[in-house]
């Protein structure tokens, strides 16, 4: 006489053999590392990202100044200086490396 297998026990088996094979795996390792941006590329965009909006806003070429400093409000001085600080850690972190 067969085994009948309740449909619950069949659809638990089933997800423990389709999970199973991620307990061993460390998903948050990267494939591929090879793509990684260079480090002095990164130091150099980040420090053109600091460097050329508060050059800009200071000699206050093209009214820029008074712009920057109107729209400061909205950060989108701010957040350029961010982004390039942000590379700027990250050339940092991969000369250690």
């Amino acid at each position: 006489m067969p085994s009948i297998q309740s449909p619950q026990l069949l659809h638990f088996h089933s997800l423990v053999q389709l999970t199973y094979p991620l307990h061993h795996k460390n998903v948050f390792k990267l494939v591929n590392q090879n793509s990684s941006m260079n480090k002095w590329l990164e130091i150099l965009i980040g420090l053109i990202f600091v460097i050329v909006p508060i050059y800009v806003w200071a000699m206050n070429y093209y009214g820029f100044g008074t712009a920057a400093l109107e729209f400061l409000k909205g950060g989108i001085v701010w957040f350029v200086i961010m982004i390039g600080l942000l590379f700027l850690m990250l050339g940092i972190s991969d000369l250690k490396n």
